[in-house]
C-alpha cells in the first residue's frame, strides 16, 4: 500500500482521470457475451465499486473516461489476427456499434462531461485511440484504471499508460478477470511493478476529502 501522501498527490483531481474499461452491457451486463466474466465482475463487487468511484470522481471534478470495445455490423476494420477476435465473431451477444451491448453498464453513472472512447480494433483502450491526446489536453498525469478484463484489456491499459508517461493507479478491487486467482496474481506479480496498486476505498477517500 503506498504512503498516503504519495497517493494523495497522484490522485489530485486537477491532474487525475478515471478510466472504466469495457464496463459495457454486452461484457458485464445481465445478458453478457461472456457470462463467467460478467458474473465475476458483479459477484466480486468490482462493478459496484467502479460505480461508486465514478460517482466520487464526478463530485470531485475528476475527468471520467469510459472505454468501450465495439465492432461494425459488417465487421469492417475489425482484426482477425488473434484467437480472441475470431471467437468474438461467434458469441451470441455481439458488441455492435449503436446497440445496447455497447452502452455503459448499470449501475455506473455517466455524466455529460464524461468522455466515451470507442474502438473498433485492438486490445487496448489507449493504443490506437484518441485517449492520449485528450488526456494531455486536459492536463492529466495520473490514470486510475478500472474494469475488465484482468486477462487482456486491463494489463494492456496499464502498460500503455506507463509507456506514454502517465502514472497508473489500479484499485485492485475494482478490476475483474477469470479466474479470480489469476487477477490476484496479475496484480501482485505484474501490475504492482509498474503501477500504484491500492483499493477503491482509498481512492474514494482522497476524492471525497
Amino acid at each position: 500500500m503506498p504512503a498516503p501522501d504519495r497517493l494523495t498527490a497522484q490522485l489530485d483531481p486537477a491532474t487525475a482521470a478515471l478510466l472504466t474499461v469495457e464496463c459495457q452491457r454486452g461484457v458485464v451486463g445481465e445478458d453478457a457475451a461472456l457470462p463467467e466474466l460478467a458474473h465475476q465482475a458483479r459477484s466480486s463487487g468490482a462493478l459496484e465499486r467502479i460505480a461508486l468511484l465514478t460517482a466520487a470522481a464526478h463530485r470531485a471534478g475528476v475527468q471520467v473516461l469510459h472505454a468501450v470495445a465495439e465492432r461494425r455490423p459488417d465487421g469492417r476494420g475489425a482484426g482477425r489476427n488473434a484467437r480472441l477476435f475470431r471467437a468474438a465473431e461467434r458469441l451470441p451477444v455481439r458488441q455492435l456499434t449503436g446497440s445496447p451491448a455497447v452502452r455503459v453498464a448499470e449501475p455506473i453513472p455517466v455524466a455529460d462531461e464524461d468522455l466515451v472512447l470507442r474502438r473498433l480494433h485492438g486490445l487496448s483502450p489507449l493504443a490506437g485511440t484518441e485517449a492520449d491526446a485528450l488526456l494531455r489536453n486536459l492536463g492529466v498525469r495520473t490514470l486510475v484504471i478500472t474494469g475488465v478484463s484482468a486477462n487482456v484489456a486491463i494489463p494492456n491499459a496499464v502498460f500503455d499508460a506507463v509507456n506514454l508517461g502517465y502514472t497508473a493507479v489500479v484499485p485492485a478491487d475494482a478490476v475483474a478477470g477469470v479466474p479470480a486467482a489469476y487477477t490476484r496474481a496479475l496484480l501482485r506479480h505484474t501490475l504492482a511493478l509498474v503501477a500504484t496498486v491500492t483499493t477503491a476505498a482509498e481512492v474514494r477517500a482522497r476524492w471525497e476529502s
